[in-house]
């Protein structure tokens, strides 16, 4: 075939139906390269590339350890295009339609393109575009009702054990023996800066679409869902080792190394679901777990539920207010959103921990010991006898922790 008709025949494909690995093959036997389609942060989608050439990236530096390539690197955005790599040159083409970013098709190749290869090359982009769209329309409507589905499964409405395994068998998703689920968001901008909804809906498909790559890729029965605000995972829970690992290769894959427009993100996993009738369960404990690991541990955190200690049952109880009254009610002026009150609480922790031992306390702080006398003081001026009455030590315990919970 002939550069010329390249694109008469990768629309002809198209229309019929041919999947992105038919495309890719077609591209890179008429250009001679090496060719593979990509998402927008470079994770790939299709490729037709030998493992010489994958190794020749990876040298280069242009892919990460998770095996993504980093489109970021190529092309106007960085000044590179035509970036060259042992033996070869790479060509960059985005892939969009007028209102949105699919992708990037790259071609590896052992010569310079001449002109006609070139535009052969930017028209197989436009071929490639719209396939992804055909995709993404389908795969639209299929992920949200398995969505809505597995929603359903969480709210305890989608009808007996027995329905539910036979039904979401027929999405290709596996829900015999012992689960866990995994809930992960996208932690909000550091800044406080609010988000346009068009990129918020941009940044959730792209996380969502990495969230089932990986998993994918690991096994394709494994349930994945977006739903919405956050992508939520069903993984085997029979083996809690396996379980932990599994976790943590799907955080890692999806996180990479950040670049390509990635979002951090935060997640929670839930306690083992023997069926799916107790799957609700673990998903309201991988959203707590979430919540509080997010709150008290920062941004871009795995939290596990069974890991919250305290934090647990307070994360249990669905009455903050109550959880907010209640340190309100024990700490008083300790628990206002002041720089004294914080600095104050800090105080307090420490020398809970040190069982009320002034020198110790002092020491950990890198105060003078009668400074700390003083607080000491100060603090059961505000609070009573912290020092000598367990009772109410216990009450001041627990509500330093609700409000690492609930917030100031």
């Amino acid at each position: 075939m002939d550069v010329e008709d390249l694109a008469e025949s990768l629309a002809q494909l198209v229309l019929a139906g041919a999947d992105l690995d038919e495309l890719v093959a077609t591209i890179g036997e008429v250009l001679e390269a090496e060719v593979a389609v990509t998402t927008t942060d470079g994770r790939e989608r299709a490729a037709r590339m030998d493992d010489d050439t994958r190794a020749r990236l990876a040298d280069a530096d242009l892919t990460d350890e998770t095996g993504r390539l980093r489109v970021e690197w190529l092309g106007e955005w960085f000044g590179r295009e035509n970036q060259p790599i042992t033996g070869s040159r790479i060509h960059r083409v985005p892939l969009a339609t007028p209102t949105q970013a699919l992708g990037h098709l790259v071609a590896v190749v052992a010569r310079e393109l001449g002109e006609r290869e070139v535009t052969a090359l930017n028209r197989a982009a436009t071929a490639v575009s719209l396939s992804i769209t055909r995709e993404q329309a389908v795969s639209a409507v299929e992920h949200k009702y398995r969505g809505d589905f597995l929603r359903d499964v969480f709210l305890g409405r989608a009808g007996s054990e027995e329905f539910v395994r036979e039904h979401v068998a027929g999405f290709g998703w596996e829900l015999g023996g012992p689960h866990v689920v995994v809930v992960a968001q996208i932690d909000p901008d550091p800044s406080g800066q609010p988000v346009a909804v068009e990129d918020q809906r941009q940044w959730q498909g792209r996380f969502a679409n990495a969230w089932r790559q990986v998993a994918g890729a690991v096994d394709k029965a494994m349930p994945i869902a977006d739903f919405g605000s956050e992508v939520v995972a069903v993984l085997p829970g029979d083996d809690v080792a396996a379980t932990a690992d599994l976790v943590r290769r799907l955080v890692h894959a999806v996180a990479g190394d950040k670049g390509g427009g990635r979002r951090p993100f935060s997640v929670g996993v839930g306690r083992v679901a023997p069926g799916p009738a107790t799957l609700p369960d673990s998903y309201t404990q991988a959203r707590r777990a979430l919540e509080v690991g997010r709150r008290f541990r920062g941004s871009s955190t795995t939290t596990w539920f069974d890991d919250l200690g305290l934090h647990r049952l307070i994360a249990m109880v669905p009455d903050t207010a109550e959880l907010r009254a209640f340190a309100d009610d024990v700490l008083g002026e300790l628990a206002e959103a002041t720089d004294e009150a914080a600095t104050l609480r800090e105080t307090l922790q420490v020398l809970l921990n040190t069982n009320f031992n002034v020198a110790e306390a002092a020491r950990t702080q890198f105060f003078h010991y009668n400074t700390m006398r003083y607080r000491v003081g100060k603090l059961e001026r505000l609070l009573g006898p912290v020092a000598s009455d367990q009772n109410l030590r216990l009450d001041v315990a627990v509500a330093l922790k609700v409000l690492e919970v609930v917030g100031h």
